[in-house]
């Protein structure tokens, strides 16, 4: 991995809740779809973070959740704030987009976990492909789905991308699913057999995913995601 210090050109919040971070990095950095980054705030303490924003950008994009004050995320957009450059570690990550392959693509994404699935929308887009994907993203409120509009968007504009927002607790002028993320991939699809799954968000939830497409015939060398390096 390489150090390379970014300058910081934006901190701003989506909502209450999660901020987006736009980083020039001083030299390009060249990095695959759905690869992170690590923040460095000392010596030994890296904070990794999903690339929101596809290869050949020229600013890095980060989704920090960050509510609870003095929070380890918290701690690191109050650095970013106050600060005029960060230095960071990348690429890493062995869950990126396997472009190469032409098997249809089924993409989850639990809160902040967008970030990594919008760096892999972005660059499916900027590759001109074609591939039918559908796009599942779980959050607990409507309020919560921070850049739901960018979703739409891609929705409208590109008909092999199917977006489905799903949230746990709705009121009666929503009109995604309300349900829980993965009840509603269960309800929605018979096998997952034959797909490309991509999958970010807590670890709890990553964990019971991959249990529950076993059950559902996932092929389990074409299921990525980093969360799976630190569960058992």
């Amino acid at each position: 991995m390489d150090s390379i210090c970014c300058k910081i050109e934006k901190v701003t919040p989506f909502n209450d809740a999660v901020y987006q971070v736009l980083l020039r990095p001083e030299t390009p950095l060249a990095f695959a779809a759905g690869q992170y980054l690590s923040i460095v705030m000392g010596e030994k303490d890296k904070r990794p973070f999903s690339i929101a924003s596809a290869p050949g950008s020229e600013l890095l994009e980060l989704h920090i959740g960050a509510a609870v004050s003095e929070s380890y995320p918290m701690q690191v957009v109050e650095r970013l704030k106050t600060n005029e450059t960060i230095e960071i570690e990348a690429p890493a990550g062995e869950a990126f987009l396997r472009h190469q392959s032409n098997r249809p693509r089924l993409l989850i994404a639990g809160g902040t976990g967008f970030s990594y699935i919008k760096s892999i929308i972005e660059q499916q887009i900027a590759l001109g492909q074609q591939l039918q994907t559908s796009f599942y993203w779980g959050c607990r409120t409507p309020d919560a789905m921070y850049y739901q509009s960018i979703a739409q968007e891609w929705q409208q504009q590109y008909p092999w991308l199917h977006f489905v927002p799903v949230v746990e607790q709705a009121s009666t002028d929503w009109s995604g699913k309300t349900n829980l993320l993965l009840a509603q991939i269960r309800q929605d699809f018979v096998s997952l057999h034959g797909y490309d799954i991509y999958i970010a968000g807590r670890f709890p939830m990553v964990g019971a995913a991959r249990e529950m497409f076993r059950e559902m015939g996932v092929d389990e060398e074409h299921l990525y995601g980093d969360a799976f390096a630190f569960i058992k």
